[in-house]
């Protein structure tokens, strides 16, 4: 059984025991708190495919919250040519580890 889940504008498909990277969207959460991804798109077992428009209703995945993390940087570089102009920034997205305990349909 698997479910695709939208969390912080990105889709994740996810299976029970799984542990996935997502955005730190919950400020206010720690480690071994307990979460719950409301907005799925797909829900699949072994018979059957259910598949939302755009959300399939009633469906919900819950998680542990394993740890945070920081991903690796992201270099935005900017340039004009022939003016001189150059600008030089970095950017590192805060993350939380998640370990996905139940899918619910």
């Amino acid at each position: 059984m698997y479910a695709i889940v939208e969390a912080g504008g990105k889709q994740y498909r996810v299976e029970v025991g799984q542990r996935c990277r997502v955005e730190r969207i919950w400020t206010e959460a720690k480690p071994g708190d307990s979460v719950v991804f409301e907005r799925v798109l797909v829900v699949r077992d072994e018979h059957t495919v259910k598949v939302g428009k755009p959300l399939v209703a009633g469906a919900s995945v819950k998680a542990t919250l394993l740890r945070p993390l920081r991903d690796a940087k992201v270099i935005v570089f900017k340039k004009k040519r022939r003016k001189g102009y150059r600008k030089t920034r970095g950017h590192r997205q805060d993350l939380f580890e998640v370990r996905i305990d139940a899918i619910e349909a």
